[in-house]
């Protein structure tokens, strides 16, 4: 079967995240987006992995459901089309590590997946000794990346680790602010055991393919989700069974990896080099011209992940390997009917034109990315136009920046109005 995955998400007990970040609007909203099958995020976190094993039940090999008795209705009608119960998860967490490494310090995150709770109890064990697992659902701990892997692998069979958001400036694998230059450089002998990476959100697999040490690497793309709204911004598509073992051999051989739905990387907040609170955002010749220095404070600007990128890069812009899996870029639903209504992407309003769009067409998913535009316009025809649009590629971009998110639009300024008055009153 085809489907998406969102695997890596946090719940409520992860600093600077939602109080609704528990299963249940976790799964609801996992069905409003489309996505079948997500992480757990945060198992290290001794209350949220109790609340894990009360309430999820196994499914698949290495999957778990919510138990039926969970009443997800009581949060809102499905979208039209899904079937109650499709959603699964699968044990993850993220790992901060901090550590001195060649005389640099090292900030890393990485992403770890367990197939079951004995196997998951056991590398909290062993993480318990190092740091405080109950401080923060993502735990920060002074150990070697290489270090951590290891006790992944030693967790139990099929246990895996995946760099986090490789590119991020501050906590990437190759971020520029303490990031490394190669996988093998940041996890040793132990590399051979790394075989996919988490793109993130200021870059997209095109950009990763100028980069040809990447190219044994499976590109996946997840939410990082701080809040149930926000799961499925980015997912990994999978042709496989929807089982944890066939996942990992989809990601191990590429057999089964379908690709990434994906931001347009520009939407990320650290796309471009700059400066937030000087207002300064640079593209990297202009980092490079000024020496890396911002002319408003004359500190170093924060290097984002084009330039980074652009600093390994061995391949030219739009190169492609040879049998790779492609990408969709996409915009947010509710930031595109946001923009048709000239309000806020979290208003009541856009949530309530959300709600009726699903129900009508299904989920966002789907509607962004195969629902016919003939079907789309026959409930709202300036969506149709945007989704018409966003499947060209047709986007107005203006980059993000030194933690500031990008915007992406699909109507020039006052497009909607003059169309508006040149057919009906209303938009919807």
């Amino acid at each position: 079967m085809r489907f998406h995955a969102d695997l890596h998400i946090h719940s409520k007990y992860a600093r600077a995240c939602s109080r609704d970040s528990d299963l249940e609007h976790l799964t609801w909203w996992a069905r409003r987006k489309g996505v079948a099958l997500m992480g757990t995020g945060d198992f290290t976190h001794p209350t949220w992995f109790e609340h894990l094993r009360e309430n999820l039940v196994p499914a698949e090999p290495g999957l778990f459901r919510l138990r039926e008795e969970i009443d997800l209705e009581a949060l809102g009608p499905p979208p039209a089309g899904v079937a109650p119960g499709q959603v699964r998860f699968m044990l993850s967490t993220e790992i901060s590590t901090i550590y001195r490494r060649g005389e640099r310090t090292r900030k890393i995150h990485h992403l770890v997946y367990m197939p079951g709770f004995d196997e998951a109890a056991a590398f909290n064990a062993r993480l318990d000794r190092i740091g405080n697992l109950s401080a923060d659902g993502r735990p920060i701990l002074g150990m070697d990346s290489r270090a951590l892997l290891e006790v992944t692998l030693s967790s139990g069979d099929g246990a895996y680790l995946v760099p986090a958001h490789v590119w991020t400036p501050w906590f990437g694998v190759f971020g520029s602010k303490s990031g490394f230059d190669t996988i093998e450089e940041c996890y040793g002998e132990l590399s051979e055991h790394i075989f996919a990476l988490e793109t993130g959100l200021s870059s997209d697999p095109a950009m990763n393919w100028r980069v040809s040490a990447l190219d044994r690497y499976r590109l996946v793309s997840h939410s990082d989700a701080h809040s149930p709204p926000m799961v499925g911004r980015e997912t990994t598509v999978f042709e496989t069974d929807l089982d944890y073992f066939a996942v990992l051999r989809a990601l191990q051989t590429g057999t089964g990896y379908a690709g990434t739905t994906e931001f347009f990387p520009e939407e990320g907040k650290y796309h471009l080099d700059g400066h937030r609170g000087c207002d300064i955002r640079t593209n990297p010749e202009e980092t490079r011209g000024r020496d890396g220095i911002c002319p408003v404070c004359g500190k170093p600007l924060t290097v984002g992940v084009l330039s980074r990128v652009r600093d390994l890069a061995d391949r030219p812009d739009g190169f492609r390997p040879e049998g790779v899996a492609g990408f969709r870029s996409l915009v947010p639903l509710p930031e595109i009917v946001g923009e048709i209504l000239d309000v806020g992407s979290k208003s009541k309003k856009v949530l309530k034109e959300v709600d009726r769009l699903t129900a009508a067409l299904g989920p966002e998913l789907r509607i962004l990315e195969d629902v016919p535009v003939g079907d789309i316009a026959a409930h709202s025809p300036p969506l149709a136009k945007a989704v018409e649009r966003l499947r060209r590629g047709e986007v107005i971009r203006e980059p993000g920046y030194d933690g500031t998110y990008g915007v992406i639009r699909l109507f020039e300024p006052g497009e909607l109005e003059r169309a508006n008055e040149e057919t009906t009153p209303t938009l919807f």
